[in-house]
């Protein structure tokens, strides 16, 4: 939880800094009631928190979310990345989607270790629902195409996702769609930054960080303010 309000608190943060119309920032704080492809997604995920569902469904229903909801925009973020833009904006991400990607792997052990699993249909049919909203939620995002990015590939891409994340629970593909961007293989090299270059998304090893909060430690650089830029 404390987690997620940290990410929360990140991008409300740069939702500020980047939108400075008042009106328009306001629609987006308020993306769940004001923009319908949003509050799709947010209706897909709430139908599996109630105890209507069993332990099983939940749990991959929850790694769907982690999986598969998210994936449409970060890797719209990763193209941007790939072309230098809003590197605040991209390295912040790349730190949630780092904890995101723990999520989804955290229950997709903890299915693996239970004795009753759901039938494959099951859990294919919560997978499509997931992409159907992810779908729906990154052609409302994408109208026009981009240099190397479109809606139609952007489907593929969620599709390939998808079906990763079936293979992790333990499941067959249901998609068999292919990977069609190839620089969002940035996602696994986040731990190959140059470290005299840039801060690495990866966790740190305690102690490592030891003292962030001394005047040399601000001096050079690694210390930790909440009046600093990205």
């Amino acid at each position: 939880m404390a987690m997620e309000n940290i990410h929360s608190e990140t991008y409300s943060l740069l939702i500020e800094q980047y939108i400075k119309d008042p009106e328009e920032r306001d629609h987006v704080f308020n993306a769940i009631n004001t923009m319908p492809a949003v509050q799709e997604k947010a209706q897909w995920a709430v139908q599996y928190m109630n105890k209507d569902n069993c332990f099983a469904e939940r749990i991959v229903a929850f790694a769907a979310v982690e999986g598969v909801l998210f994936s449409g925009s970060f890797c719209a973020i990763y193209w941007l990345k790939k072309r230098g833009l809003m590197p605040g904006l991209t390295f912040s991400n790349e730190l949630i989607s780092r904890d995101e990607g723990l999520h989804a792997e955290f229950a997709c052990l903890i299915y693996s270790m239970l004795q009753n699993k759901l039938p494959e249909d099951v859990v294919h049919d919560i997978i499509r629902g997931a992409v159907d909203a992810e779908r729906k939620f990154i052609c409302e995002a994408l109208p026009c195409d981009l240099i190397g990015m479109n809606s139609e590939l952007m489907t593929k891409y969620i599709e390939f996702v998808a079906d990763r994340l079936l293979c992790a629970l333990g499941h067959s593909k249901l998609f068999g769609s292919k990977n069609p961007f190839d620089w969002m293989e940035l996602i696994s090299l986040q731990g190959k930054t140059n470290f005299f270059e840039k801060r690495v998304g990866e966790y740190q090893k305690a102690g490592v960080m030891a003292g962030n909060g001394s005047a040399e430690a601000q001096e050079q650089g690694r210390g930790f303010s909440l009046d600093v830029d990205f």
